[in-house]
Protein backbone atom coordinates (compact mmCIF):
# COMPACT_ATOMS: atom_id res chain seq x y z
CA UNK A 1 0.00 0.00 0.00
CA UNK A 2 1.30 2.74 -1.01
CA UNK A 3 1.73 5.99 1.77
CA UNK A 4 -0.92 9.04 1.79
CA UNK A 5 0.06 12.16 0.75
CA UNK A 6 0.51 12.95 5.08
CA UNK A 7 2.47 10.33 5.66
CA UNK A 8 5.02 11.75 2.98
CA UNK A 9 4.90 14.80 4.29
CA UNK A 10 5.70 13.85 8.04
CA UNK A 11 8.59 11.40 6.86
CA UNK A 12 10.46 14.08 5.17
CA UNK A 13 9.75 17.22 6.77
CA UNK A 14 13.21 18.71 8.46
CA UNK A 15 14.92 16.10 6.67
CA UNK A 16 18.57 16.56 4.56
CA UNK A 17 18.80 14.41 0.64
CA UNK A 18 22.20 13.29 0.81
CA UNK A 19 22.04 12.71 -2.65
CA UNK A 20 20.05 12.50 -5.53
CA UNK A 21 20.47 10.32 -8.63
CA UNK A 22 18.16 7.72 -10.75
CA UNK A 23 17.18 3.69 -10.65
CA UNK A 24 15.13 2.93 -13.80
CA UNK A 25 12.88 5.09 -14.46
CA UNK A 26 12.84 6.67 -10.49
CA UNK A 27 14.65 10.14 -9.45
CA UNK A 28 15.69 8.74 -6.30
CA UNK A 29 16.45 11.07 -3.42
CA UNK A 30 18.31 9.12 -0.61
CA UNK A 31 17.97 11.06 2.84
CA UNK A 32 20.42 10.93 5.40
CA UNK A 33 20.16 8.48 8.26
CA UNK A 34 17.66 6.24 6.28
CA UNK A 35 14.81 6.34 3.51
CA UNK A 36 14.12 7.67 0.09
CA UNK A 37 11.74 9.30 -1.62
CA UNK A 38 11.25 8.03 -4.90
CA UNK A 39 9.47 9.63 -7.72
CA UNK A 40 7.98 8.28 -10.88
CA UNK A 41 7.19 10.90 -13.81
CA UNK A 42 5.38 8.17 -15.84
CA UNK A 43 3.42 9.77 -19.18
CA UNK A 44 3.30 12.94 -18.28
CA UNK A 45 5.18 14.20 -15.07
CA UNK A 46 8.21 16.48 -14.93
CA UNK A 47 9.82 18.21 -11.94
CA UNK A 48 10.15 22.33 -12.11
CA UNK A 49 12.92 24.40 -9.41
CA UNK A 50 11.69 27.69 -8.52
CA UNK A 51 12.05 30.75 -6.29
CA UNK A 52 9.67 30.80 -3.42
CA UNK A 53 7.73 33.84 -4.57
CA UNK A 54 7.43 32.71 -8.13
CA UNK A 55 4.16 31.53 -9.68
CA UNK A 56 3.27 27.58 -9.64
CA UNK A 57 3.68 26.36 -13.38
CA UNK A 58 0.25 24.42 -14.12
CA UNK A 59 -0.86 20.84 -13.08
CA UNK A 60 1.11 21.21 -9.91
CA UNK A 61 0.31 18.33 -7.81
CA UNK A 62 3.14 18.21 -5.31
CA UNK A 63 5.47 21.02 -4.01
CA UNK A 64 8.27 20.50 -2.14
CA UNK A 65 10.14 23.50 -0.08
CA UNK A 66 13.79 23.85 1.25
CA UNK A 67 15.45 25.99 3.59
CA UNK A 68 16.10 28.21 1.19
CA UNK A 69 13.56 29.27 -0.42
CA UNK A 70 13.49 27.21 -3.56
CA UNK A 71 10.80 25.40 -4.38
CA UNK A 72 10.20 22.22 -6.70
CA UNK A 73 7.26 21.51 -8.24
CA UNK A 74 5.84 17.93 -9.34
CA UNK A 75 3.80 18.72 -12.18
CA UNK A 76 1.58 16.06 -13.49
CA UNK A 77 -1.44 16.66 -16.40
CA UNK A 78 -2.66 13.14 -16.75
CA UNK A 79 -1.85 12.17 -12.69
CA UNK A 80 -0.10 9.07 -13.49
CA UNK A 81 3.12 9.91 -11.70
CA UNK A 82 3.66 8.43 -8.39
CA UNK A 83 5.86 9.67 -4.81
CA UNK A 84 6.84 7.29 -3.01
CA UNK A 85 8.43 7.31 0.54
CA UNK A 86 10.37 4.10 1.23
CA UNK A 87 12.51 2.67 4.27
CA UNK A 88 15.29 1.87 0.81
CA UNK A 89 15.27 1.84 -2.62
CA UNK A 90 14.78 -1.80 -3.49
CA UNK A 91 11.60 -2.17 -1.32
CA UNK A 92 10.53 1.00 -3.20
CA UNK A 93 11.00 0.08 -6.61
CA UNK A 94 10.20 -3.57 -7.03
CA UNK A 95 13.29 -5.16 -7.74
CA UNK A 96 14.41 -3.26 -10.73
CA UNK A 97 16.48 -5.26 -13.48
CA UNK A 98 19.93 -4.31 -14.58
CA UNK A 99 20.63 -0.63 -15.75
CA UNK A 100 21.17 -0.49 -19.75
CA UNK A 101 23.42 2.06 -19.35
CA UNK A 102 26.22 0.76 -16.72
CA UNK A 103 28.80 -0.42 -17.46
CA UNK A 104 27.84 -3.95 -16.13
CA UNK A 105 25.16 -4.37 -18.70
CA UNK A 106 27.28 -6.29 -21.59
CA UNK A 107 26.10 -8.00 -24.76
CA UNK A 108 26.91 -11.22 -23.28
CA UNK A 109 24.32 -10.02 -20.19
CA UNK A 110 21.78 -9.03 -22.68
CA UNK A 111 21.93 -12.47 -24.16
CA UNK A 112 21.53 -14.59 -20.92
CA UNK A 113 18.68 -12.79 -20.16
CA UNK A 114 17.21 -12.93 -23.39
CA UNK A 115 18.43 -16.80 -23.73
CA UNK A 116 17.38 -17.77 -20.18
CA UNK A 117 13.59 -16.64 -20.95
CA UNK A 118 10.92 -17.37 -24.41
CA UNK A 119 9.17 -14.61 -24.81
CA UNK A 120 7.94 -11.89 -27.48
CA UNK A 121 11.51 -9.84 -27.44
CA UNK A 122 9.52 -6.49 -26.80
CA UNK A 123 7.74 -7.35 -23.66
CA UNK A 124 10.55 -9.35 -22.36
CA UNK A 125 12.67 -5.67 -22.77
CA UNK A 126 9.59 -3.45 -21.19
CA UNK A 127 9.60 -5.38 -18.40
CA UNK A 128 11.68 -3.33 -15.71
CA UNK A 129 12.41 -6.59 -13.37
CA UNK A 130 14.34 -7.73 -16.89
CA UNK A 131 16.22 -4.40 -17.52
CA UNK A 132 15.48 -0.91 -15.82
CA UNK A 133 14.36 2.15 -17.73
CA UNK A 134 13.34 0.95 -20.88
CA UNK A 135 9.94 2.26 -22.56
CA UNK A 136 7.54 1.92 -25.37
CA UNK A 137 9.31 4.68 -28.02
CA UNK A 138 12.92 3.09 -27.53
CA UNK A 139 12.36 -0.32 -27.46
CA UNK A 140 10.83 0.16 -30.94
CA UNK A 141 13.65 2.72 -32.07
CA UNK A 142 16.16 -0.10 -30.78
CA UNK A 143 14.45 -3.56 -32.29
CA UNK A 144 14.94 -1.08 -35.76
CA UNK A 145 18.17 -0.07 -35.49
CA UNK A 146 19.11 -3.89 -34.30
CA UNK A 147 17.06 -5.48 -37.52
CA UNK A 148 14.51 -7.49 -35.03
CA UNK A 149 10.91 -8.40 -35.20
CA UNK A 150 9.28 -7.30 -32.38
CA UNK A 151 7.71 -10.18 -31.77
CA UNK A 152 10.82 -12.64 -32.53
CA UNK A 153 10.84 -15.39 -29.52
CA UNK A 154 13.93 -14.06 -27.41
CA UNK A 155 15.66 -17.29 -27.14
CA UNK A 156 15.77 -17.35 -31.20
CA UNK A 157 17.93 -14.20 -30.96
CA UNK A 158 21.37 -15.09 -31.97
CA UNK A 159 24.57 -13.25 -30.89
CA UNK A 160 25.37 -11.30 -33.71
CA UNK A 161 21.67 -9.68 -33.17
CA UNK A 162 22.13 -9.74 -29.58
CA UNK A 163 25.15 -7.33 -30.24
CA UNK A 164 23.41 -5.30 -32.22
CA UNK A 165 20.24 -5.08 -29.96
CA UNK A 166 22.88 -4.47 -27.35
CA UNK A 167 24.49 -1.27 -28.93
CA UNK A 168 20.89 -0.42 -30.42
CA UNK A 169 19.60 0.06 -26.57
CA UNK A 170 22.72 2.16 -25.60
CA UNK A 171 22.39 4.23 -28.62
CA UNK A 172 18.92 5.41 -28.64
CA UNK A 173 19.00 5.43 -24.40
CA UNK A 174 22.11 8.07 -25.05
CA UNK A 175 20.22 9.91 -28.13
CA UNK A 176 17.18 10.01 -25.77
CA UNK A 177 19.17 11.63 -23.21
CA UNK A 178 20.62 13.77 -25.10
CA UNK A 179 17.74 15.49 -27.00
CA UNK A 180 15.96 15.88 -23.61
CA UNK A 181 13.70 13.89 -24.58
CA UNK A 182 10.98 13.74 -27.29
CA UNK A 183 7.96 16.26 -27.31
CA UNK A 184 5.11 13.97 -28.97
CA UNK A 185 2.43 16.43 -27.63
CA UNK A 186 1.43 19.03 -25.53
CA UNK A 187 2.44 16.97 -21.70
CA UNK A 188 5.78 16.97 -23.09
CA UNK A 189 7.81 20.10 -23.82
CA UNK A 190 10.83 20.68 -24.14
CA UNK A 191 12.66 17.59 -25.79
CA UNK A 192 13.26 17.12 -29.58
CA UNK A 193 14.00 13.43 -29.81
CA UNK A 194 10.69 12.81 -32.34
CA UNK A 195 13.12 14.36 -35.28
CA UNK A 196 15.25 11.33 -35.12
CA UNK A 197 12.69 8.48 -35.03
CA UNK A 198 12.89 5.99 -37.39
CA UNK A 199 9.71 3.84 -36.56
CA UNK A 200 8.17 5.03 -33.71
CA UNK A 201 4.92 7.36 -35.65
CA UNK A 202 6.05 6.61 -38.95
CA UNK A 203 3.05 4.07 -39.36
CA UNK A 204 2.31 4.31 -42.95
CA UNK A 205 5.64 6.25 -44.18
CA UNK A 206 8.34 5.16 -46.10
CA UNK A 207 11.03 3.42 -43.91
CA UNK A 208 14.40 5.92 -43.75
CA UNK A 209 16.45 2.04 -45.05
CA UNK A 210 14.52 0.49 -47.15
CA UNK A 211 11.40 2.24 -48.60
CA UNK A 212 9.01 -0.11 -47.27
CA UNK A 213 5.87 0.94 -45.52
CA UNK A 214 6.10 1.07 -42.07
CA UNK A 215 3.31 -1.11 -40.11
CA UNK A 216 1.25 -0.25 -36.71
CA UNK A 217 0.95 -3.39 -34.53
CA UNK A 218 -0.44 -4.18 -31.31
CA UNK A 219 2.44 -6.32 -29.25
CA UNK A 220 1.75 -7.30 -25.49
CA UNK A 221 -1.63 -4.48 -25.13
CA UNK A 222 1.49 -1.62 -26.50
CA UNK A 223 1.68 0.30 -30.15
CA UNK A 224 4.55 -0.99 -31.47
CA UNK A 225 5.82 0.27 -35.44
CA UNK A 226 7.84 -2.00 -37.36
CA UNK A 227 9.38 -2.43 -40.72
CA UNK A 228 8.62 -5.44 -42.69
CA UNK A 229 11.38 -5.71 -44.42
CA UNK A 230 14.74 -4.72 -42.12
CA UNK A 231 12.93 -6.14 -39.67
CA UNK A 232 11.59 -9.64 -41.05
CA UNK A 233 10.17 -12.14 -38.56
CA UNK A 234 11.46 -15.35 -38.53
Amino acid sequence: MLPSATAVRRGIMGRRIARVWRRGKYIVMQLEASGALLIHLRMSGRLEAAAGDAGEPRHTRAVFEFDDGLRLHFCDARRFGRIVLARDVESGTGGLGPEPLSDGFSALRLGRLLAGRRRQVKPLLLDQRVIAGLGNIYTDEALFRAGIHPLEPSDRIDGARVKRLHAAIRTVLKEGIRRNGASIDWVYPGGNMQESFRVYGRAGQACVTCGATIEYLRVGQRGTHVCPRCQRLG
